[in-house]
């Protein structure tokens, strides 16, 4: 039951307080780690991937490189709540939720979406395309309004699987540890799982969230299916773009939530030379930015109690 309070402080203090200041936050903590090793694989002769050699020295190193910081975070909080859960549960609670709080963010992707609709809406486009750069990694020096109010939909309705719903989801699965190791993990993939001449130093990162995100992304689609015939959108057409043209997308996960996101607002999400989901039904503007947040805050109130139904279930048939 314990578990159950968890999850409820965790949210609560997203809700209220958001993130933490980064000097103190795990996340910022734990890109100051990959950081550190990756400077190792960067600058060794030995480690270039111009060879067959020197790209399994990449993959190899990789790989530790993620399965070391996944201990130092993970290890560490499964150990501390093990201690603590034996003398109070009141500090079992509270560190439980600090730590699950870490793993998670919604209010401040959607913060930071809001602002970026606030800015396009005042053509403050270099303020956009700035704030824009924390939310995705593409390069958006040259976007347009269009292009930026695309990629703050597609940004809002991939987030909503990576940063709230695949966490949550580890901790249903695997408790605390779980989804701080899960938050470890698609860290390093955004850090390092990137093509190039380095590609094969982020290659077991980028595979590794690619199936960790396998379940949480189909989920996040058909919530969003969900939300759309809860908010009077086009639920039909979210479930249809979404199974059509969710393979379109570079990445096997993106393009379920993002042509959910797609087919329920009836636009057309677009990243140029990699992909275009749903069609042109609506032209994209700061407005429709506040349609896909609160698509995804529908999805995120389904998720939660969802989340707290199988905890009260869990405990219900445990005793």
């Amino acid at each position: 039951m314990r578990l159950l309070f968890v999850l409820v402080l965790a949210l609560v203090l997203d809700l209220l307080f958001g993130e933490p200041p980064r000097a103190i936050h795990p996340v910022v903590w734990m890109g100051k780690v990959i950081s550190f090793l990756k400077k190792f694989a960067l600058g060794s002769p030995k480690s270039s991937p111009s060879t067959g050699r020197g790209k399994m020295r990449q993959l190899i190193y990789g790989g530790f490189m993620v399965l070391f910081t996944v201990c130092i975070f993970a290890t560490p909080v499964y150990f501390i709540l093990l201690y603590v859960s034996r003398f109070s549960s009141i500090a079992y609670i509270v560190g439980g939720a600090m730590a699950l709080k870490s793993a998670f963010a919604f209010r401040q992707l959607r913060h930071a979406v809001l602002e970026i609709k606030g800015l396009l809406a005042k053509d403050n486009l270099k303020g956009a395309r700035n704030m824009m750069t924390a939310l995705v990694s593409r390069e958006t020096h040259g976007l347009g309004k269009t292009e930026l109010a695309s990629a703050a939909v597609e940004s809002v309705a991939e987030n909503i699987s990576d940063s709230f719903v695949a966490p949550l989801f580890y901790f249903l699965v695997l408790g605390v540890p779980g989804a701080v190791a899960y938050r470890v993990i698609n860290t390093c993939d955004a850090m390092i799982g990137y093509h190039g001449e380095y590609e094969y130093l982020g290659k077991f990162a980028a595979k590794l969230d690619d199936a960790l995100n396998f379940i949480p992304a189909r989920i996040s689609g058909l919530l969003l299916v969900i939300a759309a015939y809860l908010s009077k959108e086009n639920g039909r057409n979210a479930w249809r773009v979404m199974l059509l043209e969710h393979g379109k997308t570079e990445s096997p996960n993106a393009g379920w939530p993002m042509g959910a996101m797609a087919g329920a607002l009836r636009v057309r999400l677009e990243k140029a030379g990699s992909y275009s989901l749903g069609d042109v039904t609506n032209p994209l503007t700061p407005s429709l930015i506040v349609s896909g947040v609160k698509l995804t805050d529908v999805a995120a109130l389904l998720w939660v109690l969802l989340c707290l139904i199988m905890e009260v279930a869990y405990f219900a048939f445990a005793t």
